[in-house]
Order: structure tokens, then sequence, then C-alpha cells
């Protein structure tokens, strides 16, 4: 099929991107990667009438540290993220998460900002940026903000973000000495996409146990959603096999996943269990050897 008529800006700047915005309104359409816009926009799912691309716009791709965070643009494509060794000295899991999203001509378009924006319940960057406690930098006309990642994913395919923001940057907190970060998931055989995901960040105490733990679950809900029992099961115990699968039989604990085209609830349950063991052992054996 083919998308209806429309419109297109390739914007020079933030400002003329948000200036656009504000003229256009919500018929004006963000144009990142377009792996998911255009599809959508053939099938008529949503006909735009201005679609503004973003890859004109200097200034919001790149990984840097500044302070305390990592930073990374949103336009930065899979490919960059999963490669940088910023990312990878400092945040393993997250290029982890980078490097099993799509193939590779997905990985090498698909920006950050898109997949996050876009919100997709089985994707993978929600995820692990959930575990890492970023924090997502959007602009609109009447300035900047910072969004929470627990703050940000509100439901299907939907945000904190006004229709007037763009996303510019995720600040990552960079973890103290003696973490580690892990991603794992269980890809659909046709799609890659995640039937169920875990991405976790653990804290070790100089004495081996738990000093703390973030870890967050994909593919159950409406997006990704903090295993909180699974987190206290771990903290202040020693990090063995035994204290891990028992936190990890928690992870689907007071949820309500859903039925989908991937795995029907019961499935899922399971799948959660097994996927947020092989995410703590991965990133707990990081911690170590930190």
């Amino acid at each position: 099929m083919f998308p209806a008529n429309f419109g297109y800006v390739a914007a020079k700047s933030v400002d003329e991107v948000l200036q656009l915005l504000s003229k256009h309104g919500e018929m004006a359409k963000l144009l990142a990667g377009g792996h998911s816009l255009i599809p959508a926009m053939k099938l008529r799912l949503t006909s735009p009438r201005t679609l503004i691309d973003l890859a004109t716009v200097p200034g919001l791709n790149g990984v840097k540290i500044e302070g305390n965070n990592l930073i990374i643009g949103a336009l930065t494509v899979h490919a960059d993220v999963a490669s940088s060794e910023l990312v990878r000295k400092h945040l393993p899991g997250l290029a982890d998460a980078a490097a099993v999203i799509g193939d590779m001509q997905v990985r090498n378009r698909g920006t950050i900002g898109g997949s996050v924006a876009h919100a997709d319940p089985n994707a993978d960057f929600p995820v692990i940026l959930t575990a890492l406690n970023a924090s997502f930098a959007a602009r609109s006309s009447s300035g900047n903000r910072s969004i929470a990642a627990d703050d940000f994913f509100t439901d299907f395919y939907a945000t904190a973000m006004a229709a007037n923001e763009i996303l510019t940057e995720f600040h990552i907190p960079l973890p103290p000495s003696g973490s580690g970060t892990a991603y794992v998931k269980l890809p659909h055989p046709a799609s890659g996409y995640a039937v169920v995901s875990a991405g976790v960040l653990i804290t070790r105490q100089p004495s081996g146990s738990c000093a703390s733990a973030r870890v967050a679950i994909g593919g159950l809900c409406s997006g990704p959603i903090r295993a909180v029992a699974v987190e206290a099961e771990l903290q202040g115990k020693p990090l063995t096999r035994e204290v891990i699968a028992a936190a990890a039989a928690k992870a689907a604990e007071n949820t309500n996943p859903m039925d989908d085209a991937y795995a029907d609830a019961e499935y899922k349950r399971h799948m959660a269990a097994v996927f947020v063991r092989r995410a703590i052992e991965e990133a707990a054996r990081r911690a170590a050897s930190s």
C-alpha cells in the first residue's frame, strides 16, 4: 500500500523542529529511523500531513560522559550505541540491548530516541534504560525538562511526552564501583522482538552481598515494569545461585501478563523468571569483576 499524501521538511535545527511542531500540531510526525512510522503510514494506520525529518538536525547524536552521567544523543543509531567504547566499558548491559535489536540494517538506521518515543511494549531500549535509572531530556518551545524512565512509559505506545516536545538526550548515571549491568531477552524467531526481556543493574558490597538492585522486565505489560519484589529479595543477600533463583521466581509477582501474538500469559510468566535469573547472574558476574 501507499501512504496518503504528505508534506516533507528536512529541519536544520531543534528550534526549527519546535516551530514546525507548533505550526502543524498533531498533524505532524517526527521522522528518525522510520522503521515504525513508515510501515504505519503505508498501512494508513497514521496519516500525518507533514513529516519533519530529524536526520538533518545537528547535535542530536553521539555518546559522551559529563560529570557522573553517560549522555547519549537521541539520534544515535543502535549500532553506535552497541559499539561505543564508553557504553561497553561503563554500561555493558546497554550495549547488550543495542546489539540484539532487529538486524544489521535496522541497527544502522534506527535511533535510540525513535525506539524510546515509539514505546513499543516489546522493544529493548525501554527495558534496559528503566533498569539503569535513566532520565530523558525533552525540549519544547517552553523549555527543557527531564523525565525519569520510571515515569515515561504510560501505556501501549504512549509516553509522558507532550505533542510539542522532542527527545534530545538520554542521561544515565554511571554506576559505582562494584556494579554490573546486563540485558537478555527471549526473541521472537521471526521478528526478533522480545517475547520477554530483562534488564538488570546490580551493585555489590565488598563482602559480595547485594548493596542495591534495579530489575526491569519487558513484554509482560503495556511497557517496562520494575520487578520490585525481585529487587527486595536480593537486597543485602549474597549473590549465590540459590539466592538469585529465589529472587527471580518473584519476577512476575503482582503483575498481570497479557496474551499477545507472541505467547500467552502463563508462558510469559514462566519465561520472565528464567530471563530475570539469567540477567541477574550476568550482572552479578560483571559486578564481581568490575
